[in-house]
């Protein structure tokens, strides 16, 4: 069974996930580890924990969900798994940091690719990949049919949805992808988001205005 540890990282508040099981195996999604102190935040619970971590997941490649990803692959050689249509997104990355004030060493290593449907396994815990688009290009969420949870990136938020004013970014297909896939899920789903508190879909459903 998941347990999963939040961090929120860096000047842009971004959530990072630890999915652990009771086998000590873990995943890391979204490491937004900036600052070296963030990094050993992370490093420190990995290691109190004596988690061995098996799996880097990006639901997306914007600038704020990747900071750590080289210190990831550095650490516990381990490459990011990200979908096929986030690659370029990855490399535009440090141009994003640019323009925000926030240069990092952006990781240029080897992926892996999902589509979606596939699951991701964690021994035997089991992650879907939910392919929802708009936000991203190539955005992917994570869900545990299970544990009534979803690793949602930045598509919804609560009471918000992701923004649509970046490049290659398309609202019309975030709004589609929301209410065709995630307002899918049963309502109980807990919806752990990218940025800001946790949700769930019902509550979404009833109170987000953006999806009226």
């Amino acid at each position: 069974m998941f347990q999963i540890q939040v961090f929120t990282f860096s000047p842009v508040q971004e959530n990072t996930y630890v999915l652990h099981n009771e086998n000590n195996n873990a995943i890391i999604i979204d490491p937004g580890c900036y600052f070296t102190a963030e990094e050993e935040t992370l490093k420190n619970f990995i290691d109190e924990k004596k988690l061995n971590v098996v799996k880097l997941l990006n639901t997306h490649c914007h600038l704020d969900h990747v900071f750590g990803n080289k210190y990831i692959y550095k650490t516990y050689n381990i490459i990011p798994i990200i979908h096929k249509n986030e690659e370029q997104m990855l490399k535009l990355a440090p141009l994003s940091a640019e323009k925000w004030g926030l240069p990092f060493d952006n990781y240029k290593g080897e992926l892996s690719f999902v589509e979606e449907g596939e699951i991701i396994f964690l021994d035997v815990d089991e992650l879907l990949v939910i392919a929802a688009p708009g936000h991203s290009p190539g955005h992917i969420c994570f869900y545990c049919k299970k544990q009534n949870f979803i690793i949602g990136g930045d598509v919804l938020f609560y009471e918000s949805i992701g923004r649509t004013d970046l490049p290659l970014c398309n609202h019309d297909d975030l709004i589609r992808n929301i209410k065709t896939k995630i307002f899918t899920l049963p309502d109980e789903t807990i919806v752990y988001s990218g940025h800001g508190q946790y949700t769930t879909i019902k509550y979404e459903k009833e109170f987000n205005m953006f999806l009226r």
